[in-house]
């Protein structure tokens, strides 16, 4: 796959986590994905990434997630991001507090054969 179609998946990754529509999930995330923020809780692969997402869509129902700057080379995707919310139901442990949230952060995906293999 080319860098652009990479960086394509990794914003339609975005996408559906914004939508909290998981269906296609599999379509742009291996089976086997090796996601390093997933709780180690949760199954490993995409069963468990679904169910991460879940546990954040539903603290954070209002969940926005937005690509700032998107780098690409190789198999690699670098993506800084914001992410906003409102804390409206229990996170890891946490009661909602009602507050409104915004996070900075750098995700560094790698893909191959047109899906995210890790995170």
């Amino acid at each position: 796959m080319s860098v652009e179609e990479n960086k394509t998946v990794m914003r339609r990754v975005f996408e559906i986590i914004n939508s909290g529509d998981l269906s296609s999930a599999g379509d742009l995330i291996a089976d086997d994905v090796v996601d390093h923020d997933v709780p180690p809780s949760l199954p490993r692969g995409l069963t468990g990434w679904k169910q991460y997402v879940g546990m954040m869509r539903t603290a954070f129902p209002d969940l926005e997630l937005v690509a700032e700057d998107t780098i690409a080379e190789g198999d690699k995707v670098v993506c800084r991001f914001t992410l906003r919310g409102t804390h409206r139901g229990e996170f890891m442990g946490l009661p909602p507090t009602g507050r409104r949230v915004s996070i900075s952060g750098v995700d560094i995906g790698r893909f191959a054969g047109g899906k995210g293999v890790e995170h």
